[in-house]
């Protein structure tokens, strides 16, 4: 069985997800071969700059107008239909790719993705099962596809939701978002902040700023270090070399012992060693602080996704949302001071579990694919 991926790389989640199946399927599947494509690049180079960036900047410079572009695409409207004619144009050139990789089932991770090979489906120039992987905790219209045979989800909340939408509820499967089997793997904690040079009997706070990275993560860090509480802080910064800097100030004079960290290979270690972790609420982010069952403060949400993300999280007692301009060092202190509550979030954490969805993942695959050769014998 061949397998591919297609994913697209505005924000990292995508391709993380992608990475997370994949992985799976290349370690649990001796009799499957699975290619990872990344559709705007295969399309084009003006086309994957133009989404990727356009994405990023509407994102991070302008939210409010991107919030109201997502609430207006996630109904049936004038912009939505455009949005599904964009997808039509450039699935055409998408078809290249497909064929060269000979698929017998396709996964997307990316909703313009799935939208254009549902239509290439519905014109008869693929003939395989497409199952979109949504990595989100809410759904959006733009996931949408009449030719999608099954929809992987984040949780079981989203499927009223999605029916309303017109989508069977027999293609709905709350598997989770996937993500890389060492999220859900056991960990030494006391060795862990050993390695990393920090105290084992401390509290420690994980701080990630995010994939775009975030300057007004400063002033929250700064409001933290003011809690008169005894605990340690790990600030990771990405690849956002301005923002690291910023931190390297900051972290110079801190009144609380602070580890900074640029890029690195080792974030499942860090959320393991941590008692919370504050961070934009992207969907693969949650999911794996979710993995390690390690609890949330999340701030400045993306308004649409992660702001549905948030709401998820805050539902069901997994995290605390520090607003802007309140005193999010009071609502850190509160926590710390809280290890009933704390303990019970972690609890939550634990008991969201979607350690088997790669496994469910392939398992669905398989049994598609069967289904359209059955068919395909039938005719």
């Amino acid at each position: 069985m061949k397998i591919l991926i297609l994913t697209a790389a505005t924000g990292g989640g995508h391709l993380r997800a992608s990475r997370a199946i994949s992985s799976y399927i290349e370690q649990n599947c001796p009799d499957c071969s699975v290619e990872v494509v990344d559709a705007m690049k295969s399309i084009g180079s003006i086309v994957d700059k133009t989404v990727c960036e356009g994405y990023h900047m509407l994102a991070t410079k302008t939210p409010k107008l991107f919030g109201k572009l997502y609430r207006a695409t996630n109904k049936k409207s004038a912009l939505s239909s455009l949005l599904n004619r964009f997808s039509n144009t450039f699935g055409r050139l998408l078809l290249p790719a497909i064929e060269q990789s000979s698929p017998d089932a396709i996964i997307s991770t990316h909703p313009f993705v799935s939208e254009m090979v549902s239509h290439l489906k519905a014109t008869g120039w693929v003939d395989v099962p497409l199952i979109t992987l949504m990595t989100d905790y809410g759904p959006h219209r733009a996931w949408i596809g009449s030719e999608v045979d099954a929809y992987v989800v984040a949780n079981s909340d989203m499927i009223p939701k999605m029916e309303v939408m017109g989508v069977s509820k027999e293609k709905i499967y709350p598997f989770g978002i996937p993500v890389e089997d060492v999220f859900f793997t056991p960990a030494d904690k006391p060795a862990l902040l050993k390695k990393f040079g920090l105290d084992p009997n401390l509290p420690t706070i994980l701080i990630m700023a995010g994939s775009f990275g975030v300057t007004n993560i400063l002033d929250i860090y700064r409001q933290i270090t003011k809690v008169d509480l005894a605990f340690q802080i790990v600030v990771i910064t990405g690849r956002n070399e301005k923002l690291y800097a910023a931190f390297a100030d900051e972290v110079e004079n801190s009144p609380k012992k602070t580890k900074l960290v640029f890029f690195t290979n080792e974030v499942e270690n860090y959320m393991h060693a941590s008692d919370l972790l504050v961070t934009k609420p992207g969907g693969l982010t949650v999911s794996e602080a979710l993995a390690c069952n390690v609890p949330l403060a999340v701030f400045d949400a993306i308004p649409g996704q992660e702001e549905d993300n948030a709401d998820f999280l805050l539902n069901y007692h997994m995290a605390v949302k520090l607003e802007q301009d309140t005193d999010c060092g009071a609502v850190i202190r509160s926590l710390l001071e809280d290890s009933q509550k704390l303990n019970a979030m972690r609890s939550n954490c634990a008991e969201f579990d979607k350690s088997h969805s790669a496994e469910n993942i392939l398992a669905l695959t398989r049994e598609l694919c069967e289904q359209y050769a059955k068919r395909r014998a039938g005719n």
